[in-house]
């Protein structure tokens, strides 16, 4: 077999272990860790101090990070409130926000500052649904009316975003009308894994034999959850559609044929989260900071500029239709809930490694969206926070019954 060397993948293994070990002693520094990761391995990497490069394990390691943080953000969609009101309140929200995204990045190509808006277009109009979750948890509101609209709207555009960036751009030479029907394939497919799942869910000898596994050291559940994980990336690849769109779609399967993960009959979504977030997830985070090209950001005024514009845009795109919220939550929750919608970088960080790949951005746009990222999450929830104000963080309202159909509140629309 090949020598390889493993001095790399424990020195970013010793960045993910020492950053929240730092961030914990300081207990006021309220920044994610992910912001951190991403900065050490900013300086650990070839733009800064040259000690560590990426290679074939930190590479393994990072895709699996991004599939965990996929597969993930696919379980926390609440498709069991994802309707009536709060759906449609949801989807016209990413529809304005995706109007927006294409008059500013078209906007920004005609004043020449970007090449291509609409690859441009779709990065910004994602929202973090990995960050803003944490944030809604930490202050009360991720069961309240107001919780539950920003995580819909947030799903709604992370799913909506990742399934064109799967369709009209991908590594694979493909034209877009033969990927839309390898992404149709790929949807059927996984539709019949889903009903298969379904159906040996049902059998009572099955479940006897996960349920005496899965505490053993078979680990039953994770086992069969990293090879749907693993089958679904394998499948995408061989379709030619991105990882993205197979590690997402993985958690939403699961998430709909598997209720028993999310309750406390089964303990395997707490194994699931202590695998991705304590090994891979800050793996990819810290080789996104080995990636980073500070150089090229670094290279011109104008390229520095660009951060400052993308941020701004982010602000436009995700943040300002919040303003459909205001009759319902009030300028207060819904200037937080535009600030939190305003909030990216994940998708960001892998929509702009494709797209200098494939020659649609530069490396210095490349590098601005990303910083543009690293500052919505470093400023936006902790703005977001502050705008819901302690009272709403201490005591939370209940749901609205927007999930149920009409309501008397005035319409969002």
């Amino acid at each position: 077999m090949p020598q390889l060397s493993l001095s790399g993948l424990a020195a970013v293994a010793a960045v993910a272990f020492l950053v929240p070990s730092l961030l914990a002693s300081f207990p006021r520094l309220r920044l994610p860790a992910l912001v951190l990761e991403i900065l050490a391995g900013v300086v650990i990497g070839p733009s800064g101090l040259g000690w560590v490069r990426v290679d074939v394990p930190i590479q393994i390691f990072s895709v699996m990070g991004l599939s965990f943080i996929l597969l993930l953000g696919g379980l926390e969609v609440g498709f069991d409130r994802l309707r009536g009101r709060l759906l449609s309140v949801a989807v016209a929200n990413f529809a304005v926000s995706f109007a927006l995204a294409l008059l500013v990045t078209y906007a920004l190509h005609r004043a020449g500052l970007v090449q291509s808006p609409f690859f441009i277009a779709i990065v910004l109009a994602a929202t973090s649904l990995g960050v803003i979750i944490p944030v809604l948890k930490d202050a009360g509101q991720e069961a309240s009316a107001f919780g539950q609209l920003v995580i819909a709207s947030a799903s709604i555009a992370d799913f909506a975003t990742i399934v064109l960036l799967s369709v009209l751009f991908s590594r694979e030479a493909t034209r877009a009308g033969a990927k839309a029907v390898l992404l149709a394939g790929f949807v059927l497919l996984v539709g019949a894994v889903g009903l298969l799942i379904a159906r040996a869910e049902r059998s009572m000898r099955l479940e006897a034999i996960l349920v005496r596994l899965q505490d053993t050291t078979a680990q039953i559940r994770v086992r069969g959850i990293f090879l749907l994980l693993a089958g679904f990336i394998a499948l995408a690849q061989g379709l030619g559609l991105e990882v993205v769109f197979a590690a997402f779609t993985a958690g939403v399967v699961l998430k709909l044929v598997d209720p028993d993960l999310m309750s406390g009959h089964s303990n395997a979504r707490p194994k699931l989260e202590a695998v991705g977030f304590g090994i891979f997830v800050p793996m990819f985070f810290v080789t996104s900071g080995l990636q980073f090209n500070l150089r090229a950001l670094m290279s011109s005024p104008a390229t520095i500029a660009l951060v400052p514009v993308f941020f701004a845009a982010l602000l436009v795109i995700r943040g300002l239709p919040a303003v459909m919220y205001r009759p319902t939550l009030g300028t207060r929750k819904a200037l937080a809930a535009g600030l939190l919608q305003a909030t990216s970088l994940g998708f960001i960080v892998v929509a702009a490694q494709i797209g200098m790949e494939l020659g649609m951005l530069t490396q210095g746009a490349g590098a601005a969206l990303i910083a543009a990222g690293l500052l919505s999450v470093m400023i936006l929830p902790l703005a977001a926070v502050t705008a819901l104000g302690p009272a709403d963080a201490a005591a939370p309202e209940t749901p609205s019954d927007m999930t149920a159909g009409p309501s008397p509140r005035p319409d969002l629309g």
